[in-house]
């Protein structure tokens, strides 16, 4: 059975995904992009978004981890793209380009329906109505043997968190404070019960926290 598992998943000191006033200009809201300076500085991501080599090292390991045996991904609308309500047009196809980095199926929460599109390089995007148990059951059959990766926006990684669905979680812990923002831990009705630190451990730049669910909690 497939798991739902998070990656990379960075976080400042207060516990922050994202900076306040998210948009078109700033999908990260103001000063998120720091979150991810150790990610694009990675061999992984660089090579990912087509850039030069990065570094290699733990970091590296770790970024490149996320990417083994997955086979469909789960992200909300909020990481999609800035649009918000009823979707006027269909011109908007996400924040990557034409090749979008995903290379598989990739499951998109909404509440308002739209026709599923191919992209350059094996991404197809579909867009699910139905709630979080209906995306996870679409994207764990596209996903066949492998495993579904869960992407960020903070309100999405909530909901499953709530549900107790996600098997494994990896959290990178920045030296960022933001101030405010989208927290990852609120919502939660006490915080994310049922899990367990399997590792943490540190490079020069951020600390890389492992949860997987315990089954015996």
């Amino acid at each position: 059975m497939s798991k739902l598992r998070v990656h990379n998943l960075s976080l400042s000191i207060e516990g922050y995904v994202a900076g306040p006033d998210q948009g078109p200009d700033q999908p990260l809201g103001v000063g998120g992009e720091r979150l991810h300076e150790w990610a694009f500085a990675t061999r992984t991501f660089r090579r990912q978004f087509g850039g030069p080599d990065g570094d290699e090292g733990l970091d590296d390991e770790f970024a490149a981890r996320g990417e083994i045996g997955i086979g469909a991904t789960i992200m909300g609308r909020n990481m999609f793209g800035p649009i918000r309500g009823p979707w006027e047009d269909e011109s908007w196809t996400g924040w990557w380009g034409d090749e979008p980095p995903y290379r598989h199926p990739v499951f998109v929460l909404t509440h308002h329906a739209r026709h599923s599109f191919a992209m350059e390089g094996g991404t197809t995007f579909h867009f699910v109505t139905g709630g979080i148990h209906d995306a996870l059951e679409q994207a764990s059959e596209a996903a066949g043997p492998d495993d579904v990766r869960l992407g960020g926006d903070a309100a999405t990684v909530q909901q499953y968190l709530r549900a107790g669905l996600i098997d494994e979680m990896h959290l990178v812990i920045t030296p960022v404070l933001l101030g405010s923002g989208e927290r990852l831990f609120d919502n939660l009705d006490g915080g994310p019960v049922g899990y367990k630190c399997l590792g943490l451990v540190s490079s020069e730049s951020v600390i890389h926290a492992s949860f997987v669910r315990d089954i015996d909690a």
